[in-house]
């Protein structure tokens, strides 16, 4: 599909997205301040976009973290479900989880040997403060929390061929034995989150949203270790849908396997991997587009074809929301519109741009 300005969903399909919003700070309760008011430029601006397109369930990533969701509330309120002098409605989004993340949540091993334990470089994920570049998923429809699976604990050594970084001089792996270990797959989590589809929107039967955030493939060394975690990280989704018997796929609860055959799923995220093109090991994403399991639709936009983010003069793919091959899928697009337009002119919020994909839900 292509657009300016895309219309609203029609009531009979369900519209699904993933949007990296970059409302991260430099401290921790920066971003929860900066929204409170619901005057800051850069939300209004984001607002806009997704109050024009009007996901029915949508990833947000890189958005603060807090136990008690103070910044994902007060976007959603403030800004999202919000009277505004613009030509967009307010939309409302009554079920929402601030999902937990490793990223500046501080390890209790020496993960770079250097002697000292502190943020960022010693996070589970990277990061200046706990909560940090988190994820967070807003829904019209109920979240099934009790039945959610995070893998926020998993260890990558667990994971089958895992690629453990090396240096490619002298064959010695970057991190100990003890690290190696200990070490988390995830940079922020990897979730399954079930959304409910009511009977009155074509269900009843539930939608597996399967989000994450792989780490940048880059930023170290040699031994190319957050090039291996991406692969991984993004290999884990391969291994999830693939292999629903596997038991080396245990979750937080100690829960093992991946997902029962037949489910309806949507694999969303920043993924930082293009198949085409980047820094990333680009066998990963490659492999997860191939597998039978899954839609491999890329959207695309008039001017930027399947791009999803400007990284400086650089477009690239790197956003997706991939539908099981059983999902019904009625259209796809990117949020990229010519810089005149009024939805083009909020695209400098962030460097990422919405990805989203229409289905049509049955009964199961």
């Amino acid at each position: 599909m292509t657009f300016a300005d895309s219309p609203e969903p029609s009531v009979k399909t369900i519209r699904i997205a993933s949007m990296n919003v970059s409302l991260y700070g430099d401290s921790a309760g920066q971003v929860a301040a900066k929204l409170g008011g619901g005057a800051d430029a850069q939300a209004i601006k984001l607002s806009r976009i997704i109050r024009t397109i009007r996901p029915d369930v949508l990833l947000l990533c890189e958005i603060d973290h807090e136990p008690d969701a103070t910044t994902v509330n007060r976007f959603a309120d403030l800004y999202l479900n919000a009277d505004r002098s613009d030509v967009t409605e307010p939309i409302d989004y009554p079920y929402r989880w601030s999902i937990p993340t490793n990223t500046g949540l501080l390890a209790d091993v020496d993960l770079d040997d250097d002697g000292r334990t502190v943020l960022p470089t010693d996070a589970w994920g990277f990061g200046r403060y706990p909560g940090q570049y988190a994820m967070a998923v807003l829904s019209r429809f109920p979240i099934d929390r009790d039945n959610a699976r995070t893998f926020q604990k998993y260890r990558w050594s667990i994971l089958p061929d895992a690629l453990r970084p090396t240096d490619p001089e002298t064959g010695t792996s970057f991190y100990s034995d003890a690290v190696w270990q200990r070490l988390r797959l995830s940079s922020k989590n990897h979730v399954d989150v079930p959304i409910v589809i009511p009977e009155s929107a074509g269900g009843p039967r539930t939608l597996h949203f399967l989000v994450s955030h792989p780490t940048p493939p880059v930023f170290d060394g040699p031994e190319d270790r957050n090039g291996c975690r991406n692969h991984d990280e993004i290999r884990f989704w391969r291994e999830y849908v693939c292999t629903p018997n596997a038991e080396f796929l245990v979750d937080d609860n100690g829960i093992s396997g991946g997902l029962g055959d037949d489910q309806w799923f949507a694999i969303a995220g920043d993924l930082n991997s293009d198949p085409l093109a980047g820094d990333s090991r680009q066998a990963g994403i490659k492999e997860l587009l191939a597998c039978p399991q899954v839609q491999n639709v890329a959207p695309k936009s008039e001017a930027h074809s399947v791009a999803t983010a400007l990284f400086g003069s650089r477009r690239v793919r790197v956003d997706y929301v991939i539908p099981s091959v059983n999902m019904p899928l009625v259209d796809c697009g990117v949020v990229w519109p010519e810089p005149s337009t009024s939805l083009g002119r909020c695209l400098d919020a962030t460097d990422h741009r919405m990805v989203w994909i229409d289905i049509k839900p049955t009964p199961q």
